[in-house]
């Protein structure tokens, strides 16, 4: 197995220097850096002009694309023309850990992501353990009871709350909760940030805050995670070695959350492997409506001001979570199903 991941991760260096050129590449037509240069309208053509040669960004594409990452030699520039040079730009470039400067707030990429990844991480870990063991519960009980009122019920509920966009979840959980809770004198919940300025962050504000935003982001998934179980679990339930575990007396709980459902879960395990590196991202739309300070909205806000190294940032940490967790999610594979072996 070792040397399996090793092999692994050697064939994700290259992957990764393909997807960082097609990203670099598409971020140069996402629109100009320099047009606003994080929402000051540049006046002067002489200064744009400067701005574009001290950024590097009238150099050939190839050059920017080496400068960014392998670095450059120009650290300091003179980005509002009064003579007092201002640090941006990349550094030491991408292989050595730097992903330069926010041309927005003038402060170091990782900086502005660190700030915010805490924030996703813990509503979108909530979000997924929500999904898992809820999906897991409904799964297995409507394919234990196959076809009864319960499962038709439970299907019917699952396809609704699948059909949903994500922003017509979030709005009518946020009316029926937030709006109609408070006209009927019910205790409601908050829509927006993540915790009452006069309260204060704790962890209660926090996980009181969380509620609306996990519902939404989990309803979907939820719906579908179900659906894979439950089909998963029906197939399983039909095999010999199932057959065999109940003609020996076993108890009913041992073969179905021993013998069934670990095999059962060998394609919910690609499902999630391929969603939690999506955690690393946000959800853009949740989090812009709940207005939660998260790595979805910090896209969608630097997306509108064109700051290219906070995008690339976001985008080439998703792409790093993703080769990672798909190696992940072999090893655990390997684990559910000793079957499976990576290595002759």
């Amino acid at each position: 197995m070792g040397r399996y991941i090793i092999k692994r991760l050697l064939q994700g260096i290259p992957l990764l220097f393909f997807i960082s050129l097609i990203l670099f590449l598409l971020m140069l037509n996402v629109g100009d850096p320099v047009a606003t240069m994080g929402g000051r309208r540049v006046t002067r053509r002489a200064d744009y002009e400067r701005l574009r040669r001290q950024l590097g960004l009238d150099q050939p594409v190839y050059l920017q694309y080496a400068y960014w990452l392998l670095g450059n030699d120009w650290t300091k520039i003179d980005l509002d023309g009064d003579g007092v040079a201002e640090t941006t730009g990349t550094r030491r470039g991408v292989l050595r850990g730097d992903l330069g400067i926010s041309l927005l707030n003038r402060k170091p990429v990782i900086e502005v992501i660190g700030e915010r990844l805490p924030n996703t991480l813990i509503l979108m870990v909530a979000s997924e353990l929500v999904i898992v063991i809820g999906a897991l519960l409904v799964g297995v009980f409507s394919a234990l009871r196959q076809y009864s009122i319960m499962d038709n019920l439970i299907t019917a509920i699952l396809f609704i709350g699948y059909s949903m966009p994500i922003f017509f979840v979030a709005l009518i959980s946020m009316f029926i909760f937030a709006v109609l809770f408070k006209r009927w004198g019910l205790p409601y919940l908050p829509t927006v940030g993540m915790f009452d300025p006069q309260a204060g962050k704790t962890t209660a504000q926090v996980l009181w805050h969380m509620v609306l935003p996990v519902l939404s982001i989990s309803i979907i998934s939820f719906a579908a995670y179900s659906r894979y179980i439950r089909s998963t679990m029906l197939e399983v339930m039909g095999q010999d070695y199932i057959r065999t575990a109940k003609s020996k007396g076993l108890p009913r709980s041992e073969v179905v959350f021993i013998h069934a459902l670990k095999n059962a879960s060998l394609p919910i395990v690609t499902v999630i492997g391929l969603d939690l590196p999506l955690l690393l991202g946000g959800a853009v739309v949740t989090e812009r409506i709940f207005a939660w300070p998260g790595m979805g909205r910090l896209f969608l806000d630097h997306v509108d001001r064109v700051d290219m190294p906070v995008i690339m940032g976001i985008l080439m940490l998703v792409s790093l979570a993703v080769v990672v967790f798909q190696i992940l999610t072999d090893i655990v594979y390997a684990w559910l199903d000793p079957r499976i072996r990576y290595e002759k």
